[in-house]
């Protein structure tokens, strides 16, 4: 990767962000285009295009961090749950979005239809294949 992402320009101040949380491995901020009142990116400093690769340090403390971020906004949001996406194809960059949903069914995620129930004997062979 060799352009800076716009994360990394954040990181370096060279975009302005609503910024939460930082320390020297991680950063937290508001998304500009929000699920939900509170929706937070966690974003590792070291710039790499797919959380899988991470190292396992980096990728362990990203997640811990996380977790303490959405500790927080559930208290500062009374949020009944904080949903975890991980997306991944907007920018190249490793990050984690957390969405504070403060009441069920009040945030949705998904904007595809509910996919159909998948077929036993499909899933099964399916589990056979990918078993490790």
């Amino acid at each position: 990767m060799n352009e800076p992402s716009i994360f990394t320009r954040i990181i370096n101040g060279e975009i302005p962000a609503h910024r939460i949380y930082e320390d020297d491995k991680v950063i937290a901020f508001l998304t500009i285009q929000p699920f939900a009142e509170g929706h937070t990116l966690v974003v590792p400093k070291k710039q790499i295009d797919q959380l899988w690769d991470l190292d396992d340090d980096d990728y362990d403390y990203l997640w811990q961090s996380a977790r303490k971020i959405a500790k927080h906004l559930t208290t500062a949001l009374d949020a009944e749950r904080i949903g975890v996406v991980v997306k991944g194809f907007e920018v190249p960059h490793a990050h984690i979005h957390l969405v504070p949903i403060p009441h069920a069914h009040t945030v949705n995620l998904d904007p595809y239809p509910e996919p159909p129930m998948a077929d036993d004997g499909n899933l099964k062979d399916l589990a056979e294949r990918l078993k490790m």
